[in-house]
């Protein structure tokens, strides 16, 4: 068995969406519920089959990230694995509509972070153990801290 890290840079005023599911129709699936959630969002989508052909599938209504969530699931090549990447919206525009979709079994991580992918490589394949997103604590907040968490949910139009 062997383990390695798999960086993945989002790019700049995108999020990304890494997930495992367990059927060749997440990408179309996936595609519906991302088009019918979110006016303007842009998204690529790349899943990594597991079995037959284990070809990576794709789709999508930006071409570069498109390219880049096919690049990322490339560079991971894990079976089941889906990348999402997403412009003109948030995961939590529409986690919970990718989260309800049969064929999703988890989430590893909704974020416009730098990633870490670990992966193991056995004798049958790859799959991924966790991720890293994001970096140690550096303590816990003040009301200082509180103030501006609270002043920019209500800028964002999160909270009123």
């Amino acid at each position: 068995m062997q383990l390695s890290s798999v960086r993945l840079e989002v790019p700049p005023n995108m999020n990304m969406i890494l997930g495992q599911a367990h059927f060749i129709k997440t990408v179309e699936d996936m595609y519906e519920a991302l088009v019918s959630s979110s006016p303007g969002i842009r998204f690529g989508i790349a899943f990594c089959e597991a079995s037959g052909k284990a070809l990576i599938r794709y789709d999508g209504n930006d071409d570069a990230l498109v390219r880049k969530a096919v690049e990322f699931a490339s560079m991971i090549s894990a079976g089941h694995v889906f990348v999402l990447l997403i412009g003109n919206a948030y995961p939590i525009n529409i986690l919970n509509r990718v989260k309800m979709l049969d064929e999703v079994a988890c989430i590893y991580c909704a974020t416009a972070n730098p990633v870490e992918v670990i992966v193991v490589e056995t004798e049958q394949g790859r799959g991924i153990l966790g991720v890293v997103d994001g970096t140690r604590s550096k303590g816990v907040e003040g009301s200082e801290d509180k103030r501006e968490r609270h002043e920019l949910l209500r800028r964002l139009g999160y909270k009123r």
